[in-house]
């Protein structure tokens, strides 16, 4: 969420138009070698899997695309002028909801694939997490605290100017402050992944051992989705609440010391966004 966050709610998903031009029409062809790489598709289920994500990304173009461009219709509106955390909330709430409309799409394909996964590809899939925490903790955990604020300021400063332009030394100053105040804990993310993992492992392999259907293995699997999306009341959903508060005013802050020149280079790229997205859209 704070990648999200980071780029006034929006910019950071896009990551660079020209990119997402080239990349998306070979979306279901790179999501395949994604997923490939973390269970290592056999030839039964490779070609099932590619039509599902060619029709996943053909709902995506049709149904999604034209509420993304809404969506920067509002940011863009917005940034010639001064913000609210509030207002910098309701975009990202916005964005959100775009994530979990793919998210629950995908669910019924990926509950056809989730009941045909073997033990073979469960461990394949049980060394692609252990070998993801151990880069998330070699990037992160093992940083001392003035490490990781460098990393992370590292990163939102080139996100910001890759939205605003370069920012001046007060700017960069301010977000400095900004990223060192943060209740960021790498430690918290690290263990809530790996809980997270290792409940998707038992429910595989529990659809894996009772032989489960696509069609009783489905809302399982909402259910999971929507536990990541709103998580129950506790530690872990008052941080992600304390995160999401925190990067509202922090984009707000930064987006409020911003010049005018600024922000209308945030304006001409929210709207060659739209552009390109509606040239997607029409494909």
């Amino acid at each position: 969420m704070s990648g999200i966050i980071a780029a006034l709610a929006f910019g950071a998903v896009l990551t660079g138009c020209s990119a997402i031009k080239l990349a998306y029409n070979n979306l279901p062809e790179v999501a395949y070698w994604w997923l490939d790489g973390y269970v290592d598709f056999s030839g039964a289920q490779t070609p099932k899997s590619k039509d599902d994500l060619t029709a996943l990304l053909a709902w995506h173009r049709e149904t999604e695309l034209p509420k993304i461009v809404a969506v920067l219709q509002k940011a863009e509106a917005l940034a010639p002028n001064d913000i609210t955390s509030a207002q910098a909330c309701e975009l990202v709430a916005d964005v959100r909801t775009r994530l979990v409309a793919a998210a629950e799409r995908a669910e019924a394909p990926g509950a056809a694939l989730a009941v045909t996964l073997s033990e073979a590809q469960l461990q394949t899939l049980a060394r692609k997490y252990a070998k993801n925490d151990a880069e998330y903790v070699k990037d992160w955990v093992d940083r001392a605290p003035a490490q990781q604020q460098e990393k992370r300021y590292d990163k939102f400063l080139e996100q910001n100017e890759d939205f605003y332009g370069r920012l001046d030394n007060d700017q960069r100053d301010l977000l400095n402050r900004l990223t060192a105040q943060s209740m960021f804990d790498a430690k918290r993310v690290d263990a809530e992944r790996r809980k997270r993992q290792q409940e998707a492992l038992v429910l595989l392999r529990r659809f894996n051992a009772e032989r489960t259907s696509a069609a009783d293995a489905q809302p399982v699997i909402h259910a999971y989705v929507q536990r990541i999306a709103e998580p129950r009341p506790g530690a872990w959903r008052d941080y992600q609440q304390g995160m999401l508060e925190e990067g509202c005013r922090y984009v707000a802050t930064l987006h409020n010391a911003t010049r005018p020149e600024q922000r209308q280079k945030a304006v001409q790229r929210l709207r060659a966004y739209q552009i390109d997205l509606r040239d997607l859209a029409a494909r």
